[in-house]
């Protein structure tokens, strides 16, 4: 693919949002090999014990004013997700920080976290187009907290200060210091780190604000996440980056916390010292039932000149890293795509195969299995209609055994598969019905011309099924439809 191609091919998914999903930052424990399923902590709003879901239309109009972004959350049950349940916040709602306002993208990013400990998650929004008085761009970083009733009332977390500062984006939290209390990390500039320790105050004040050690030159960040990577009960932070000039060039970093917070970054590489190849997404998340978190990267744009050194590179590829207590295991690294034994579908060029990845337990048996968004899939003739494939983790890590496929073809998958709906940009494995079996959420932001709409298909003992599966849009949510782009993200 020609370098132009390329990058209007990069552009045309940054354009929709930077769709990057995993597991939330997994409880402080030593290691065990009790299995992956997630904690509710981090996900749990209105404290039921049920873990709850946020999802994003950065490019919804509100009152008026295009492309100012709204997130929208519904609340799990014993029953899963409740449509009746949802919530719609927007910088127009009452008590959450700033106006709603023309390309500010509220929800250009999204996680959860109990940033005050008052036993209920907190809502964490980026908005990367918010101006900051007559700074351009800077960004904005609010939470809205949780409490017995649902989310409401907010705060500022943080505010950019220059020109295309864009502070909110890809924002994650964990415990990176051992102190017990959540901190909030995020990225400004695409290259700079910024870290909010907390514990935080219900202003919105962090403890302390600071920066995190330098890569090893001028790097861009493509997605993060975090996860408990060498077991030593502290959160770890890990990112797949590149080199600002050299598009042909994707890394795996990992930034060890530790109670003076996070130790200089490490590389990633295989026995003979050079890299493990990176993507563009990533998540954190125990696959291999060892107690450590692993790391699974999404390469999904193909077209480089390096695909001719990595054959598997050919419609995108999904790289398995597993964790230990010296951290990442770049030596034992594995490599899939769509013609690896299992898998679903068949590697062709523009597939977009890891273009968004999500790690949790889908059918109860402790290992964690991996969510893979593929939203270039062609369906028949309709191009770039998307799927997601749903592989299995097992005691030596990840396997194409047992992996299913879905798309809007598929039977009992409401709605039709039709040519840039974008179904797998976003997608997300969560056990919202505390079943211990994680449902699969899937976005499609190009659904109905841009419109967007939101996929849940239940887990059972058997894997991901599309029977009982159901799909909402802005008719649910009662918002404005056209050009939200709603399902681009989910918080993580």
């Amino acid at each position: 693919m020609p370098a132009k191609a390329l990058r209007t091919s990069v552009a045309l998914a940054a354009a929709v949002v930077s769709a990057v999903v995993a597991l939330p930052a997994a409880a402080h424990a030593a290691p065990t090999a009790t299995g992956a399923a997630t904690t509710v902590k981090g996900d749990d709003f209105n404290g039921d014990g049920y873990a709850d879901v946020a999802f994003t239309a950065p490019s919804a109009t509100v009152n008026g004013q295009a492309k100012a972004g709204y997130v929208a959350v519904m609340y799990g049950s014993a029953t899963g997700l409740k449509t009746a349940s949802k919530q719609v916040f927007s910088q127009d709602t009452a008590g959450i920080p700033g106006a709603a306002e023309e390309g500010d993208a509220f929800g250009s990013a999204v996680t959860s976290e109990d940033l005050d400990r008052d036993g209920y998650a907190d809502l964490i929004v980026g908005a990367t187009g918010e101006n900051i008085g007559t700074v351009e761009d800077a960004g904005i970083l609010s939470v809205v907290w949780g409490g017995a009733t649902g989310l409401a009332g907010g705060a500022v977390l943080a505010e950019g200060k220059t020109l295309r500062e864009q502070v909110g984006n890809m924002v994650k939290a964990g415990d990176f210091d051992a102190d017990g209390n959540p901190d909030v990390v995020s990225i400004a500039q695409s290259s700079d780190i910024r870290l909010l320790s907390g514990p935080f105050g219900r202003d919105g004040a962090a403890r302390a604000t600071s920066g995190t050690p330098d890569t090893d030159g001028d790097t861009r960040f493509l997605d993060t996440s975090v996860g408990d990577v060498n077991g030593d009960g502290t959160d770890d932070l890990v990112a797949v980056v590149n080199s600002s000039e050299e598009w042909d060039s994707r890394t795996i970093f990992y930034w060890r916390g530790t109670p003076e917070g996070f130790a200089a970054f490490a590389r990633v590489d295989r026995e003979n010292g050079y890299k493990v190849e990176g993507g563009e997404h990533i998540a954190a998340g125990d696959v291999n039932k060892d107690g450590y978190a692993d790391i699974v990267v999404g390469r999904s744009v193909d077209g480089y000149d390096s695909d001719v050194d990595i054959p598997m590179a050919k419609g995108g590829m999904v790289t398995y890293v597993p964790g230990s207590a010296n951290g990442p295991q770049g030596t034992k690294a594995q490599v899939f795509n769509q013609d690896s034994p299992g898998i679903p579908g068949a590697a062709e060029n523009d597939d977009a195969f890891g273009s968004s990845v999500s790690i949790n337990d889908v059918n109860g048996d402790g290992y964690g299995d991996i969510a893979i968004g593929a939203f270039g899939e062609a369906i028949g003739t309709l191009t770039r209609a998307g799927s997601v494939i749903v592989m299995r983790g097992s005691a030596t890590g990840l396997t194409g055994t047992g992996a299913q496929g879905f798309n809007q073809d598929t039977p009992g998958v409401t709605g039709a598969a039709e040519t840039d709906d974008f179904f797998g940009l976003a997608v997300k494995l969560v056990d919202t019905n505390r079943d211990a079996r994680a449902e699969l959420l899937v976005g499609a932001p190009r659904e109905n011309a841009g419109e967007g709409s939101v996929w849940v298909l239940p887990g059972t003992t058997a894997g991901i099924t599309a029977t009982g599966s159901f799909n909402f849009g802005a008719g649910t949510l009662g918002t404005v439809a056209p050009g939200a782009a709603l399902g681009s993200a989910f918080n993580r």
